[in-house]
């Protein structure tokens, strides 16, 4: 009975465990600037909630505007506003970009769109 040994060791390399990080550190760069535009995407889909309880385009866009002076965003502002009604009920629509400068001439572009419901 003969044992056989492997003839070389399965593994990660140095150089590949150093690609691995670096792709990992950068992915979590990216991550960590969109987290906080996906949170003022709520706050603001939030505001618009609330501003469609208004009856008249003055009132809806005051309510929105009070709303985003208590959330603190600045993305969007009751001008922006796309004000309907559909049958009996007011509908707030609002679409806005973000930019984060990812490096050199790179920028990741998100485009945020929304409405009450």
């Amino acid at each position: 009975m003969t044992i056989q040994y492997p003839s070389r060791q399965g593994g990660l390399s140095f150089v590949g465990l150093l690609f691995v990080a670096i792709v990992l550190a950068a992915s979590g760069l990216v991550v960590v600037q969109v987290i906080p535009t996906l949170t003022e995407f709520k706050s603001i889909e939030t505001a618009a909630n609330r501003a469609s309880a208004g009856n008249t385009v003055p009132e809806v866009r005051a309510m929105f505007d009070k709303a985003a002076s208590i959330d603190d965003f600045q993305a969007v502002s009751g001008k922006d506003l796309i004000i309907t009604k559909e049958g009996d009920k007011v509908v707030v629509s609002f679409a806005y970009e973000r930019e984060i400068h990812l490096g050199g001439p790179a920028y990741l572009t998100l485009k945020y769109s929304g409405r009450s419901r």
